[in-house]
């Protein structure tokens, strides 16, 4: 129910100056809507506990399946939940290279490629030695074959 304000419902002195204005509606969420946003976040807290516990379980498969997997749940609960918003941004201060990847997978339009190939990047950099690494060499090759299609 919205409680509107008008300028006569507020108790004014006498040969006070009134301007007519119009009336303010201090709207109040309806109890059916704000009990639909709460489901909607207990669904989508779940929804990531879900998702995470199923990328605990495809972790040990080869590859780095589990992974994503837990990240994109841990991106459903801090859509979710108020504490979970606060230990990312203390995480934010905290770490700032080790979340900006999360913090461009959860903008309106993420960047997934981009995402992932740096990240793919940072990984042969702490695994492999310098002349053993080759995503960059892999790039540089393809630059140059699609320059050459294209000439």
């Amino acid at each position: 129910m919205a409680t509107v304000v008008t300028p006569q419902s507020v108790l004014l002195p006498p040969g006070a100056l009134v301007i007519s204005a119009p009336a303010l509606v201090l709207s109040s969420a309806s109890p059916r809507s704000r009990k639909l946003r709460v489901l909607k976040r207990w669904a989508l807290m779940a929804g990531g506990l879900f998702v995470v516990l199923l990328g605990i379980l495809i972790a040990p498969l080869p590859g780095p399946g589990g992974v994503p997997v837990i990240a994109v749940g841990l991106m459903l609960i801090l859509k979710s939940s108020f504490w979970a918003k606060r230990q990312f941004i203390r995480a934010q201060y905290a770490r700032p290279k080790w979340v900006y990847p999360f913090r461009r997978l959860m903008r309106k339009k993420p960047e997934f490629a981009p995402v992932f190939w740096q990240q793919a990047l940072r990984a042969e950099k702490v695994i492999l030695t310098r002349r053993r690494r080759g995503l960059i060499r892999l790039r540089k090759g393809l630059r140059r074959y699609i320059r050459k299609l294209f000439r």
